[in-house]
């Protein structure tokens, strides 16, 4: 069996036995009844060999993994305009925080957090209709991925219409200081939708691998996006990927990476791989417990820390 398969697979049977799983988010309801027992994990190396292990193929949902895919559409439509919007600097607060919000006067501090996202959605949704807005994320999905079957979790984007009250206020704080163009109603609606999009470890990890390989699809050869800014968006997944957990991902895994409170990460592994992990359990930043520890465990033994061994 060849290493990398055989490092995978031992790494997910050592998760799955592990009692120390963090906590299922319960503030969207529909997320509360994810399965704290689940865990998989996919890498994808830049000679397209795959290697997975435990529930690698199972869809959940990707909550604000969605955002590198939003991040990265954003600056393929107004390049280095974005950033009048938006921040690209670590935050160091909660993800859904108002407080630096107020005191930077509507100007988010990164596109990862929540007021960052849904700036950054407003940006993609200039010109659309929410309809088309969405259909065009969805796309960029099934096209990175090359898989038709991904789709929106039309109960999880429900459960967050319903209770998510403090990214109204987030959205409707920026309204107020011109952040966003267009209609909050219309704004939000696509934001909870796309965070809404469900995708097994496979796919996300397929999705990804543009940004492993300067911005190009090595199964095709074509160019996604520039070197430049593949470079780039690594760079803010890394500083500001995790939350105010940032830090402590990059200390401990040493790649750039993007979590989501479904329990998802998607991590990068420049020049030499795409690698997602999913295990629903939340530590206290809201990032996946079990997958942070798996992919430490997986830049060690494969030495695959952009910082050195």
């Amino acid at each position: 069996m060849p290493l990398l398969q055989t490092v995978v697979e031992e790494i997910a049977t050592e998760m799955r036995s592990r009692l120390d799983r963090g906590e299922v988010a319960s503030y969207i309801p529909e997320l509360a009844r994810a399965n704290p027992a689940a865990f998989g994990l996919e890498v994808i190396d830049a000679d397209g060999e795959v290697a997975l292990g435990g529930d690698a193929e199972t869809a959940f949902s990707i909550q604000s993994v969605s955002k590198v895919f939003t991040f990265t559409l954003a600056l393929g439509m107004v390049g280095e305009r974005l950033w009048k919007r938006v921040g690209r600097e670590p935050s160091g607060s909660p993800f859904n925080s108002i407080v630096q919000l107020e005191r930077e006067r509507g100007i988010p501090r990164n596109p990862f957090i929540n007021a960052g996202a849904i700036a950054v959605t407003d940006v993609i949704l200039s010109g659309h209709q929410p309809r088309e807005a969405l259909g065009e994320i969805l796309r960029f999905l099934r096209f990175l991925a090359d898989d038709p079957d991904i789709h929106i979790d039309k109960a999880v984007a429900a459960s967050e219409q319903r209770t998510g009250f403090r990214n109204i206020a987030l959205a409707n704080y920026m309204k107020s200081y011109g952040v966003l163009d267009n209609p909050v109603e219309h704004t939000l609606g696509v934001y909870f939708h796309h965070c809404a999009i469900a995708m097994s470890c496979r796919q996300l990890a397929m999705a990804g691998r543009f940004l492993a390989h300067g911005g190009r699809n090595p199964s095709t050869g074509l160019s996604v996006v520039p070197p430049g800014r593949a470079r780039r968006i690594n760079a803010v997944m890394l500083t500001c990927g995790h939350y105010d957990g940032s830090g402590e991902f990059a200390y401990r895994v040493g790649l750039p990476g993007k979590s989501g409170v479904g329990g998802g990460i998607l991590a990068i592994a420049p020049g030499r791989a795409s690698i997602a992990a999913w295990s629903p359990g939340l530590d206290a930043s809201g990032n996946s417990h079990l997958g942070r520890i798996a992919l430490e465990a997986l830049t060690k033994r494969m030495g695959w820390s952009i910082f050195g061994p």
